[in-house]
């Protein structure tokens, strides 16, 4: 019996997991033979504050950089 857990950072909608599920499930049955009755997959979603990758949090790595323009005159 197959059992496959995938990790998300982030979210998915109901019909993007669905999508991963068929996909897997008929990866599975084809390359392996596996009955689709028996592969079980479990989708964990993990929130980008709680997953970190190469040395930062991944909710810090995607979010919108501000930009200093060494050019610019300060508002009085």
């Amino acid at each position: 019996m197959p059992f496959v857990s995938i990790r998300l950072a982030g979210s998915a909608t109901k019909e993007q997991k669905a999508g991963v599920v068929a996909d897997v499930t008929a990866s599975l049955v084809t390359r392996l033979g596996k009955n689709p009755a028996a592969v079980q997959i479990v989708i964990e979603e993990v929130s980008t504050e709680n997953y970190g990758a190469g040395g930062q949090l991944i909710a810090d790595r995607d979010a919108p950089q501000v930009r200093e323009d060494a050019d610019a005159v300060p508002s009085q």
